[in-house]
């Protein structure tokens, strides 16, 4: 949103810095409407949203909190906590204050961002540890809704190292689907804008979400420079040249984490959604190094959270209000919560918040002397666009032909392979109307379908994808498209294993013991390779036990803060591994939640990275769990640790493995 350009045009910097829990009531301004971004990058079909079910403004919102946690999550490994809210109290705290009426005293009517809505405290409400701010109106309006903002000025990351700062929301649906003109936005604003009202762009803003008309989309994007145009091509700002998407859940079904980490180490802003980075912009690099200096270099910034009616933003993207459009839709927030931390802090685990499932990224790189089986086979598909864009022509070996779908999610195709055969490599060659969020599965039957990759992020182009499996089919399952066009693939191509390999995983047994059961690998370990959780070289206060994980064997079991396990002589050679994955399960009681960290060459060495969890359905319910790492290269041990403010047993591993 901008407060002159961003989100909410131009709202930014005024407002000094009391702590009153008692609203602020501004006058409406006749200030100039500064303009809000009507840029926004991806233009996609604004044809939406549609059902029946009136409902009248002015009826209040139920809020389920679903998906929210008792309290926010432990603070990192590496962070130090700056300020929280979890929304535990009986009413908003005096962290916040709520901005009324439709403009910042002297400053642009409508904030600066042709929004409609009034902002009154009457939109807000605090219950079950969630704040929610709900929309209410009918139509072309009147609506009301609100503009929440920390009394605090002075979020900036510490000399030299970063600052975090997170929340936790399920974003706003009207009841019956019809949320054209909706705006949620979470986003930082320069502090000088308090108090000026007419400074933006240059005081700076980091919008970390915004979303529009109930959509699974959400936008990242940084404001700064001069407006119009500018250095930063206001009011439009430059932003990560497209939506992503929340998965497995929709951003409005379900709780995700939105994060900026912000350097001051070097001058950077990394966006994360559900800790997986979706864009970075750095001093020098996106934005000229005295333009960065201006709008981030010394001054604090507040967190804003808000819906917008109507504006900009909607109209330049998916649509603006309309006269179908109905209230009821609540922006939901489980927490905020901000950290300090050093030049080295690791990046945020990955995973909806109170969730251990994500996308399971491969450990390795797919290798490449394995066969073309693909080619030529049958083929089928949900839809195609044309009779010349069939899916049999993707498996052609043409790259002037291709498949190409219905405009629509989801869409899917799929190759036979004729017989069940050990499969090591998938390799997707994407025309420019591509998948930023697809899952390769695969079948022995044709029916019943196995995840064996899924893509969050997808940027097009060729993906290049390590597969390991056997299967008779194989489909590209697209869940959500990249531009307002359907899924278009030049060639989708599968690969066989190589001469003498398997794609079996090994035998292992099954009885329940309490030390390895298997000897570790005397010349070392493939950091690649899967290791399995209990041939540890030694442990601290966990047991093994047998497990139903999918190829039976044995997992690590009774572990709690304060235990961990070491696998000697881990190999990741020169090419620096970034991921970690293990895979987990838990069925901690409520509120029960730890971190599966990662160190090298000593137990009491600073992580390299580390992810969280909680229950995930019981101690025999998997899920692989991806996390960043600090760049590895060479032979290690490798300590895994667990750490939880709770004295109680949280997680089984089965294994761990790495990747690049």
């Amino acid at each position: 949103m901008y407060p002159g350009g961003a989100r909410r045009s131009s709202l930014p910097h005024a407002f000094e810095k009391g702590h009153s829990m008692t609203p602020q009531t501004f006058p409406e301004s006749a200030g100039q409407v500064v303009q809000r971004r009507s840029t926004l990058r991806t233009r996609l079909s604004a044809a939406g949203i549609a059902a029946a079910l009136a409902v009248t403004a002015g009826v209040a919102a139920t809020v389920t909190s679903n998906n929210a946690l008792a309290a926010a999550p432990p603070t990192p490994t590496g962070w130090t906590q700056n300020f929280l809210d979890d929304f535990n109290g009986g009413g908003l705290s005096g962290n916040w204050r709520i901005i009324e009426g439709t403009s910042y005293p002297g400053g642009p009517a409508n904030f600066g961002t042709g929004e409609v809505e009034t902002s009154t405290a009457a939109a807000v409400s605090v219950a079950g540890g969630v704040m929610s701010i709900t929309a209410r109106g009918q139509g072309m309006g009147p609506w009301t809704a609100a503009r929440v903002e920390t009394n605090r000025q002075d979020f900036r990351p510490p000399a030299g190292g970063k600052l975090r700062v997170e929340a936790s929301l399920r974003l706003p649906e009207a009841p019956n689907g019809q949320s054209a003109g909706y705006w949620p936005a979470f986003w930082m604003l320069g502090g000088p804008y308090r108090g000026n009202w007419w400074n933006w762009p240059m005081v700076g803003e980091f919008d970390i979400m915004e979303n529009v008309n109930g959509a699974n989309r959400v936008w990242s994007t940084v404001h700064c420079g001069t407006s119009p145009g500018g250095p930063c091509n206001e009011k439009s700002g430059v932003g990560n040249g497209g939506p992503v998407g929340c998965q497995p859940t929709a951003c409005t079904k379900g709780f995700h984490r939105y994060t900026i980490d912000w350097s001051a180490a070097d001058s950077s802003a990394t966006f994360y959604l559900d800790g997986r980075q979706t864009w970075r912009v750095q001093r020098g690099g996106n934005i000229p190094a005295a333009v960065w200096d201006q709008a981030f270099g010394s001054h604090g910034f507040f967190i804003i959270l808000n819906i917008a009616m109507g504006g900009e933003m909607p109209a330049n993207t998916l649509g603006p209000l309309n006269g179908a459009t109905t209230g009821g839709g609540h922006l939901d927030v489980d927490y905020v919560v901000a950290y300090h931390g050093a030049a080295n802090a690791p990046p945020p685990a990955v995973g909806p918040p109170g969730s251990t499932e994500s996308p399971s990224p491969p450990p390795s790189p797919p290798q490449t002397c394995g066969p073309l089986i693909s080619q030529n086979r049958p083929t089928s598909s949900s839809s195609n666009e044309a009779a010349n864009l069939a899916p049999q022509y993707a498996v052609d070996g043409n790259m002037a032909t291709r498949w190409s779908s219905q405009w629509s999610d989801p869409q899917w195709m799929q190759v036979d392979l004729g017989s069940i055969q050990p499969i090591t490599r998938v390799k997707l060659d994407w025309e420019a109307a591509y998948a930023s969020g697809y899952t390769i599965q695969t079948s022995t039957t044709g029916s019943t379908w196995t995840n064996a990759y899924q893509e969050y992020f997808g940027d097009g182009g060729t993906d290049d994808l390590r597969v390991v499996t056997s299967a008779r089919y194989v489909r590209m399952n697209g869940t959500m498209r990249a531009t307002g066009y359907g899924y278009s693939l030049f060639e989708f191509q599968v690969f066989g294993a190589c001469a003498g390999q398997t794609t079996s995983p090994p035998p292992t047994t099954s009885s329940p013991t309490t030390s390895p059961t298997s000897s570790p690998p005397p010349g070392g370990r493939d950091a690649y390779g899967t290791i399995q959780a209990e041939s540890f070289n030694a442990q601290g206060g966990v047991t093994v036990q047998g497990t139903t994980d999918t190829g039976g064997g044995q997992n690590i079991t009774t572990v709690g803060n304060g235990d961990w396990v070491l696998f000697q002589n881990v190999n990741f050679g020169s090419s620096a591994a970034t991921q970690f994955l293990g895979r987990v399960a838990s069925g901690a009681g409520g509120g029960v939640s730890g971190l599966v960290e990662v160190r090298l060459d000593s137990q009491t060495a600073t992580p390299i990275g580390s992810f969280a969890v909680a229950n995930t359905g019981g101690w025999q319910a998997w899920r692989t769990v991806p996390a960043n790492i600090s760049g590895v290269t060479g032979t290690h041990n490798v300590y895994i640790t667990f750490t939880s403010g709770q004295p109680a047993d949280y997680v089984n591993v089965n294994w761990i493995t790495f990747g690049h």
